[in-house]
């Protein structure tokens, strides 16, 4: 019996812009139409019949919700109410995973890593099956294409059936480094993937992390349903020291075992393995949106919402988004990541903020903005409804382009149809709905002293959030 734990707490700075935190990598359509998250998911059919449990922060929930509703597929929503790790997040679902009585094999998987070879996938996780019955913690180890100074890589020790006890994790080497240790045949690519017996992973965390198994234990005993998510005792878990399973039980663990995976895969975790999925041109160039090159070559370049145009470059990573654009070298891709948390530490939004803001209902973008007003892109999926709200320093005047809205304004509730607007005063009583089989596009016009997303009091919200979401 194998039960998969997809864990979603990423963040992805490496592919900022494109990736930021209220809408890391596993939520982005980047190698094909679904998301990253979703081809995960996607791969586990036919492999197993339990729902999987999915393991992310609870400011993500309803992006998790959303991308499930999509698939039609049903899952285990298990929020964090911060990022510890992998380590302690696998220990809450083994915890949970047991609360029935059972004892399964706990598939680990990342929830943005790539895949092209899904029979491949599958048929290394059956290999794995007899060691993980046997007891053993079980990682997958890519077999190497190349040297690769971004990945860390593992020491294959003596044969077993079906692959090797793990000797070693090596961290991120050098380039000189890499090409030893790929030439060797002994290493490969530390994946991130892991098939264990849950009782067994309990029994090595409380051998040798016994203070975060005991804090593991206390948030899953204190867990409590929130509409259809579960969230960990917040307090406890918050306690609970932060490490990967690596370095908290896989490093120490007499009975650890590596399989190898020839399986197309890729952690998508920077852009030159995001530009190593896309077929390049003849000038070795790939290219995603509305591009012009122009004697440019071995580069990537990706458009969202403007014509980029090259002349004369090569090697160059040239990533362009509604509110920023990066510009780098290729061989800077992995350092992408100190750029963001310098952003961060200056105190900006974009790390932070995504373009295009999910929620519940929908999503809003912005379009423009001055001293004093703002104006706003707002799309209601059918059903979606918004709070019952009030603001306190702003006005609202709502034009809509399809669709049809029902509004409600203090004790009236009427319809706006297209090319028909609607005006919200400051302090009015407003809910927002889309009850038609359509999305409803509306353009919102805010006029006022402060435009901040917290300048909002709801009095009743089908969707459970506090004022700040």
């Amino acid at each position: 019996m194998i039960q998969p734990v997809i864990l979603s707490g990423g963040s992805g700075t490496r592919l900022w812009p494109l990736s930021r935190e209220q809408m890391p990598k596993q939520f982005l359509r980047l190698t094909s139409p679904q998301s990253l998250l979703q081809q995960t998911l996607r791969r586990l059919v036919g492999l197993t019949d339990k729902a999987p449990m999915l393991m992310g922060h609870q400011s993500h929930r309803f992006l998790m919700a959303e991308q499930l509703r999509e698939m039609d597929q049903t899952a285990t929503l298990v929020l964090e109410p911060e990022g510890r790790n992998t380590a302690p997040a696998i220990a809450c679902a083994a915890l949970l995973a047991r609360q029935a009585g059972d004892d399964p094999l706990l598939l680990v998987l990342p929830a943005d890593h790539e895949i092209g070879d899904v029979s491949a996938f599958q048929h290394s996780v059956m290999l794995a099956t007899p060691l993980a019955e046997a007891g053993y913690l079980v990682t997958f180890g890519v077999v190497p294409t190349q040297p690769e100074t971004g990945y860390g890589y593992i020491a294959c020790g003596e044969p077993l059936e079906g692959g090797h006890n793990l000797a070693a994790f090596i961290e991120k080497p050098g380039a000189e480094r890499a090409a030893e240790l790929v030439a060797s045949g002994d290493y490969l690519w530390n994946s991130g993937m892991f098939l264990l017996r849950a009782s067994s992973y309990l029994e090595q965390l409380e051998r040798l992390q016994p203070a975060m198994l005991a804090a593991c234990v206390a948030a899953v005993s204190l867990a409590h349903r929130d509409l259809d998510f579960l969230r960990l005792g917040e307090e406890a878990f918050c306690r609970c020291p932060a490490d990967s399973i690596d370095y908290a039980v896989m490093e120490h663990c007499e009975r650890a075992a590596v399989v190898p995976l020839r399986a197309q895969w890729s952690d998508i975790g920077s852009f030159d393995a995001l530009w190593a999925t896309v077929a390049p041109d003849e000038a070795g160039n790939a290219a995603k949106g509305d591009t012009w090159l122009t004697d440019t070559q071995d580069s990537l370049v990706i458009a969202e919402h403007r014509l980029v145009a090259t002349l004369g470059v090569q090697n160059l990573i040239v990533v362009e988004t509604s509110d920023s654009v990066l510009i780098a070298h290729r061989e800077q891709a992995q350092q992408v990541k100190q750029l963001v948390a310098a952003l961060s530490l200056a105190g900006r939004r974009e790390p932070e903020c995504a373009p295009q803001v999910q929620r519940p209902w929908g999503s809003f973008q912005a379009m423009d903005s001055g001293e004093r007003y703002q104006v706003k892109h707002i799309t209601v999926k059918p059903g979606g409804r918004l709070s019952l709200q009030r603001h306190h320093h702003r006005a609202e005047h709502w034009v809509v382009v399809s669709g049809t809205a029902r509004v409600t304004l203090e004790k009236q509730s009427f319809l706006v149809s297209e090319n028909q607007s609607t005006y919200i005063p400051i302090g009015a009583l407003h809910r927002l709905e889309n009850t038609g089989k359509i999305p409803l596009e509306l353009i919102e016009v805010q006029s006022g002293s402060y435009l901040g997303e917290d300048d909002i009091e709801r009095l009743d919200d089908v969707y459970a959030r506090d004022n700040n979401e």
